[in-house]
């Protein structure tokens, strides 16, 4: 086993795109910790198909790898983090809402809009308040995924929170806003 490790580690982590994608594909159904850590380390990958083919890769793993993707929610890794919360989402695993949570104040617009997406995905009614807060963020994507979370929970915007972004000029934000005040 710890010569095949080697190997695969070798192959994920200095081998070609096609390499790294038939590894990934052969992989998917591990439930050895370290191979699982080494494919949510793709997901900070250089090249977008490998990054595409870990994130399919651990959706399609039917082991329970929950507990991995959760401990790297506080990877140091933008796309690992923002990754994570999304896979966790798409296997519908609703208990790490709280965990997700977190990451709507993150350092990087681009992980907290992906928590935001998890978030609504999964209908975190826990989250709402950290929601709603995320309608004054700097960023107009994450206001973009702040509002379409608020849609996915069913919740109402209060006309206070209206007002924080009805002056953004953004035909997909004014097009979620007509949709939020039809909740």
């Amino acid at each position: 086993m710890t010569e095949n490790f080697e190997k695969i580690k070798k192959i994920l982590e200095n081998g070609t795109k096609q390499e790294k994608i038939e590894s990934l594909e052969k992989l998917a159904q591990s439930d050895d910790p370290k191979i699982i850590q080494m494919i949510i380390s793709r997901l900070d990958d250089e090249d977008i198909q490998v990054r595409g083919e870990a994130f399919s890769s651990l959706i399609l793993n039917e082991n329970n790898i929950v507990n991995y993707l959760i401990q790297n929610l506080s990877s140091e890794k933008k796309y690992v983090k923002a990754f994570s919360a999304l896979i966790l989402a798409n296997r519908n695993e609703t208990q790490s809402a709280s965990e997700i949570i977190k990451l709507t104040t993150d350092e990087s617009s681009m992980v907290r809009s992906c928590a935001l997406g998890a978030l609504g995905y999964l209908k975190a009614s826990q989250a709402s308040k950290a929601i709603h807060n995320c309608l004054s963020d700097t960023s107009l994507e994450v206001k973009k995924s702040a509002l379409k979370a608020i849609i996915d929970l069913g919740d109402k915007l209060p006309s206070q929170e209206i007002e924080k972004i009805i002056n953004e000029k953004d035909d997909e934000l004014e097009k979620l806003l007509i949709l939020a005040k039809q909740n």
